[in-house]
């Protein structure tokens, strides 16, 4: 499935629009990881973590975006918006989210 940030995709016609999609992912964050990333930004390293944790988590949103659009017969996702957002839960606790939405549609297929 093709996924775009931009509203069209050069070359192709939307022939149809199915609505927005979206996909979200909230995974939480372990208070022995959160110690660990909090010594490597300290020594100025990068926090490879935090940095695989969101990886998952805007793969998982994306997945489950496409999963709507494939549902709703759509051939692509344009307008794509990734957001992200960290919740704090409670004492040396927190989550992260990650949002993605988008429009479905259905491309005609290039002749070429």
């Amino acid at each position: 499935m093709l996924i775009t940030t931009t509203n069209t995709v050069e070359g192709n016609q939307v022939t149809r629009y199915l609505g927005l999609v979206s996909g979200e992912a909230i995974l939480g964050a372990n208070i022995f990881r959160d110690f660990f990333a909090g010594i490597t930004d300290i020594v100025g390293g990068r926090s490879a973590a935090y940095e695989q944790e969101l990886r998952k988590a805007k793969q998982m949103a994306i997945n489950e975006m496409i999963q709507d659009a494939t549902s709703r017969g759509g051939n692509a996702i344009i307008g794509v918006d990734l957001d992200y957002e960290t919740i704090s839960v409670g004492k040396g606790g927190g989550m992260l989210m990650v949002s993605a939405s988008g429009t479905a549609v259905v491309l005609a297929q290039p002749t070429d």
